[in-house]
């Protein structure tokens, strides 16, 4: 014999009421834990940061700090240009830009890691990619490698005039960062 549905009664609607009520006072509490975990204003400060290259020569390097990682901003010359468009897809280990500009998918073409009208401007992380190690290039007298960009001493790790991996053991390319020209002699990263 099937049983007649009961109506719901007093206790039934106190006993919802009440763990309702446990429900929102339990998320209300929690929710300072949750919001601390958010970053601060001086971290959301470094977002984006804005760069003056005016005074960055032709061939000369600087690097800053974005996010608390090294950024590169390399003022190629006309050679160093003329080299990294030289080199052929089939001769990089990473076939991929890792520009954070463009889509997943580019192909590493030296266009592909600058902005376009401004291929003079190499915007790398400074970072190599086999254990984070920041690669010597930046400096006058730093030893730039086989292929006149970056070297990773701890490892061995080369990087061309593009900051692509061209011998070593660094699985990608330098990545280049999210940025824009915002006039002629200012970027804005991030």
């Amino acid at each position: 014999m099937a049983q007649k549905p009961t109506e719901p009664n007093r206790r039934d609607f106190m006993t919802i009421a009440a763990v309702s009520f446990a429900a929102v006072g339990g998320a209300a509490s929690l929710w300072p834990f949750i919001d601390q975990m958010n970053p601060d204003a001086s971290a959301l400060s470094l977002a984006t940061i804005e760069v003056d290259l005016s005074p960055i020569e032709e061939g000369q390097s600087i690097t800053i700090s974005w996010r608390g990682k090294p950024v590169f901003i390399r003022h190629r010359t006309g050679k160093e240009i003329e080299e990294a468009k030289g080199v052929k897809m089939a001769d990089l280990p990473d076939p991929d830009a890792r520009n954070g500009n463009l889509k997943d998918d580019a192909p590493a073409t030296d266009i592909n890691r600058v902005k376009d009208k401004n291929e003079k401007w190499l915007v790398l992380v400074g970072i190599c990619t086999h254990l984070g190690c920041i690669p010597k290039g930046q400096r006058i007298g730093d030893a730039k490698g086989e292929y006149g960009g970056w070297f990773c001493p701890c490892h061995g790790s080369h990087y061309d005039t593009a900051g692509r991996i061209r011998k070593g053991p660094a699985p990608r390319n330098l990545d280049v960062p999210t940025f824009e020209f915002v006039s002629d002699t200012k970027i804005k990263i991030g």
